[in-house]
């Protein structure tokens, strides 16, 4: 019995490369899954994830930091309109404030609702940013 090459190579000439990606894609989930699993995961701490910026020795000693806000057109502090004190869309909070008050920034509004700690006064809550 002889063996026909010629048929043999033009049923090969004939055929186009077909390439499958499912299993490669199989392969690259598999090893995404295996990563995401055999990872190890941290909880943060309850300082880090209160959206309060970190201090550190090296960010200086400054009173007020800057808030800047995409829009910002009103600033109110304890009840009491602040919104004279924002400049290019921003506005300076006292670190008192940060640490002890609560801040509520509402970007689709263009607004900051702040209250601040007993006994600070809104005008010492919020100031002017310096450029």
């Amino acid at each position: 019995m002889a063996i026909d090459t010629n048929r043999y190579r033009r049923k090969l000439r004939s055929k186009q490369a077909r390439v499958n990606l499912v299993p490669l894609i199989d392969v690259i989930f598999t090893i995404l899954i295996f990563l995401m699993v055999t990872s190890s995961f941290q909880l943060a701490d309850d300082a880090s994830s209160a959206g309060k910026p970190q201090v550190s020795q090296n960010s200086g000693n400054s009173e007020y930091y800057l808030f800047p806000v995409n829009g910002l057109k009103t600033v109110t502090v304890n009840g009491v309109d602040m919104s004279r004190y924002i400049r290019d869309s921003a506005i300076a909070i006292h670190t008192q404030v940060i640490d002890e008050g609560e801040i509520i920034i509402k970007p689709k509004e263009g607004s900051i609702v702040i209250t601040a700690p007993p006994g600070m006064s809104p005008e010492k809550a919020v100031s002017i940013p310096q450029t």
